[in-house]
C-alpha cells in the first residue's frame, strides 16, 4: 500500500479522535490537518492552503454578512412579532409558525445563525403567552436544522458535497435541487411534534395567561434588583470630584455598579452610560445598583447626597433611551469561558457593565466578578445601546437571548430592512438560474449590503464566524489528499465488495446512517468533506447516479437530530430549554428514521428511476 495513503489514514483518524473528543478546539484541530498533510510531504504547500482560496470558505463568510444585516435591520425581530401576532395564545400555532419560519430563514443563513436569531424570538413567545418554552425551542432546533436542506446554501456541507461533484467533472445540483426534501421532512417533523414530540419533552399546557412583554424594569424585578437601586448626587467639596471612575473601584471596595451618571452639559441635564476613563464633577448624579448598606457607606465615605428615585415614567423613558439592558448566553465556542469577569477586563472590553448572572436559572447579584464563566451562563449586562448592539457583533462568544421592548425604539437600521431584503431576493434569482456563479453572488451580495451600510461598518469583520471559516479552510484539503493518494478510491472500492450485492435502495440506507451518525459525532462539514468523495466515487464504480449518493450525504449531513454535540444549534436550545441528553434522543431517533425514510424514496424517485 502507498505510504501516503497510510499517512491520510492516521491523520483521518486522529482528526476524527479530536473532533469527538473536542479536546482541541475543532478550527485548531483543521489548521494541524492543514499543517501534518504540508510537513508531511502528501501535499504541496499550495495544496495545503488551497483552502483558504475555496469558493465555498468566500461563500460561507459572505452568508454570516448576509445574516448580520437580517438582525441589525430588525428584520429577525419584526417576523418574532408577526409570529407572536398571529399565533397569539395556541401552542400549536406557534410551534408550526417557528418550525416554518426557522426553516425558511435558514434556507439562507446557517442553522447556528437561524437558532441563535431565533432563541429570543422563542423567549418573547413563551413570556407573552404563558408557554413552556421546552416545549417550543426543541422543535425550533429540529426546523433549523431541516434548514440547511432547503436550498444549496443553507449548510456549507451543501456547497462542499456540491465542490465535490464540480472537482469530478459531474453536474452539479442547482440551488433548489434540495428544496423538495426540505420541505417534506419540515412538513413531516411539524406533524411529529405537534402530535408527539411535545409532549414528551414537557408536560401538556393547560391554560395559557397571556403576559406583557418584558421591560427593562421586568428585568431587574426578576434579578431582584428592585430594591438595590441608589442615587446619589456629588456634592460640592466631595471628594470624588476631578476622579475618573476607574479610580473610585466602586466593585472592588463597595460591590456597587455605576450605571449611568447624569450631568450638565450646556444647561441641560444629560444622562451617560459610565465607563472607566469617566471622571466626576460638582452635580453628577450617579445610578448605582448594589446593597443599599454599601451605597450609604460610599455616601459617607465621599460626602455624597441620597436622592429619591424618579418614578415620573418620561424620566424613566428619558434614562431607558440612554441606557440599555439585555440577556446574553455564553455560547459553546465562547472564549471568555473558564475566566472570571475581572481577569477579562469585561467592562473595559466591550464598554458593558454585568449587574448580574443567572446560573442554572437562579440568578448572582454579589460577588461574582471572581467567578469563572461556564457555558449556558445568562449575563444581564447594562451599556449604552450601540455598544449592546455591538455586543451582539461578538456571535463567537454571546447570543442575545433577551432584548426588552424598550430596544424597539432604538433599532439602528431598521429603515434599511427594505433594501435587505431586495438584496436577498435578487441573490436568490441570482443563484436560482445560475446568472453568475454561486460565489460571485454571494460576494455581490454581502458587499452591496456593506455599502448601503445595512450593517455596521466597525463591526463588520467581528459578524463572521472565523472559527468556522478556518474550520472549512483547514479540513479541505483532506479531499485533496484522499483524491491525489488514491485512499477515496481505495475506500469505494472496498464498499463495492461489501455492498454491491444488495442493490441501490439497502446501499442508500446505510449510507443513510452511516453519515447521519458520524455527523452526530464529528458535525455536518467534516462529515461531508470525509464521506462525500467517496460515496461520490463508490456510485460511479457501481454504476448508480452520484448526485443520487450525493444528495443522500447532504440530507443525512443536516439530520444531526439525536445528539445536543452534532450541531450548535442544538447546543444552543440545549441550554436554554434545559435539555437533557436523553430529550434530544427521544426526539431525534424518530426524526432521523423519518428523514431517512423520506431521503431514499425520494432519492430514488428523482434520480434512480
Amino acid at each position: 500500500m502507498n505510504p501516503d495513503i497510510l499517512i491520510v489514514f492516521a491523520i483521518l483518524l486522529t482528526a476524527a479522535v479530536l473532533f469527538v473528543t473536542n479536546s482541541i478546539r475543532n478550527d485548531l484541530v483543521a489548521l494541524l490537518i492543514m499543517l501534518t498533510l504540508m510537513l508531511s510531504g502528501v501535499l504541496t504547500v499550495n495544496e495545503s492552503l488551497a483552502g483558504f482560496s475555496d469558493p465555498v470558505v468566500i461563500i460561507v463568510a459572505s452568508m454570516f454578512i448576509i445574516g448580520e444585516a437580517i438582525v441589525y435591520t430588525g428584520i429577525a425581530r419584526k417576523v418574532g412579532e408577526l409570529i407572536i401576532h398571529w399565533g397569539r395564545a395556541s401552542e400549536t400555532r406557534l410551534m408550526i409558525m417557528l418550525m416554518t419560519a426557522a426553516g425558511l430563514l435558514g434556507s439562507f443563513v446557517s442553522s447556528t445563525a437561524t437558532t441563535a436569531i431565533f432563541i429570543p424570538v422563542t423567549m418573547a413567545v413563551t413570556e407573552k403567552t404563558g408557554l413552556n418554552p421546552r416545549r417550543l425551542l426543541m422543535p425550533l432546533s429540529v426546523g433549523a436544522l431541516i434548514s440547511g436542506m432547503m436550498t444549496l446554501i443553507a449548510t456549507t456541507s451543501n456547497i462542499v458535497i456540491n465542490n465535490t461533484l464540480v472537482d469530478r467533472g459531474l453536474d452539479s445540483f442547482s440551488f433548489f435541487s434540495f428544496t423538495p426534501f426540505g420541505i417534506l421532512i419540515l412538513c413531516i417533523a411539524i406533524v411529529f411534534m405537534v402530535i408527539v414530540g411535545r409532549n414528551m419533552l414537557a408536560e401538556k399546557t393547560t391554560t395559557v395567561q397571556a403576559k406583557q412583554e418584558r421591560t427593562m424594569m421586568d428585568m431587574t424585578r426578576e434579578y431582584g434588583l428592585q430594591n438595590q437601586v441608589s442615587r446619589l448626587q456629588v456634592s460640592a467639596g466631595s471628594s470624588l470630584i476631578d476622579r475618573a471612575v476607574a479610580r473610585v473601584q466602586l466593585i472592588k471596595n463597595y460591590g456597587l455598579k455605576l450605571v449611568v451618571i447624569e450631568i450638565t452639559k450646556k444647561g441641560r441635564r444629560v444622562l451617560r452610560c459610565a465607563r472607566p476613563e469617566t471622571v466626576f464633577h460638582q452635580n453628577d448624579t450617579l445610578l448605582l445598583i448594589g446593597d443599599p448598606e454599601s451605597a450609604a457607606k460610599l455616601v459617607a465615605d465621599y460626602s455624597l447626597k441620597p436622592m429619591p428615585i424618579s418614578e415620573d415614567a418620561q424620566k424613566r423613558k428619558r434614562l431607558f433611551r440612554a441606557v440599555g439592558m439585555v440577556e446574553v448566553m455564553l455560547t459553546p465556542s465562547s472564549s471568555l469561558i473558564g475566566h472570571n469577569l475581572k481577569e477579562l477586563r469585561f467592562q473595559s472590553r466591550f464598554n458593558c457593565l454585568v449587574l448580574a448572572i443567572r446560573r442554572k436559572g437562579q440568578p448572582i447579584t454579589s460577588k461574582f466578578e471572581e467567578l469563572p464563566l461556564q457555558f449556558g451562563d445568562v449575563l444581564l449586562v447594562s451599556a449604552a445601546w450601540d455598544d449592546i448592539i455591538k455586543l451582539g457583533e461578538y456571535r463567537d462568544n454571546f447570543l442575545l437571548l433577551t432584548i426588552p421592548t424598550d430596544y424597539r425604539e432604538v433599532i439602528p437600521g431598521q429603515e434599511r430592512a427594505p433594501l435587505v431584503l431586495a438584496i436577498l431576493a435578487v441573490m436568490i434569482v441570482l443563484m436560482a438560474f445560475k446568472l453568475l456563479p454561486l460565489v460571485t453572488a454571494a460576494i455581490l451580495a454581502a458587499l452591496t449590503i456593506i455599502l448601503t451600510r445595512c450593517i455596521r461598518l466597525d463591526g463588520m469583520y467581528k459578524v463572521i464566524n472565523w472559527q468556522a471559516v478556518i474550520l472549512i479552510a483547514g479540513i479541505l484539503p483532506i479531499v485533496t489528499a484522499l483524491n491525489k493518494t488514491g485512499a477515496a478510491q481505495l475506500i469505494s472500492e472496498a464498499l463495492v465488495q461489501v455492498m454491491g450485492p444488495l442493490g441501490p435502495i439497502p446501499i442508500l440506507a446505510i449510507l443513510f446512517i452511516v453519515t447521519s451518525a458520524t455527523g452526530l459525532l464529528l458535525s455536518a462539514t467534516p462529515t461531508a468533506v470525509l464521506i462525500a468523495p467517496i460515496a461520490i466515487d463508490t456510485a460511479l464504480t457501481l454504476g448508480i447516479s452520484p448526485q443520487a449518493f450525493a444528495m443522500t450525504v447532504a440530507i443525512a449531513c443536516c439530520a444531526g437530530f439525536a445528539s445536543p454535540l452534532s450541531s450548535p444549534a442544538n447546543m444552543l436550545v440545549q441550554e436554554s430549554g434545559g435539555y437533557s441528553f436523553l430529550d434530544f434522543i427521544k426526539i431525534g431517533i424518530p426524526m432521523q428514521l423519518l428523514a431517512l425514510i423520506v431521503t431514499v424514496t425520494m432519492v430514488w424517485a428523482l434520480y434512480l428511476l
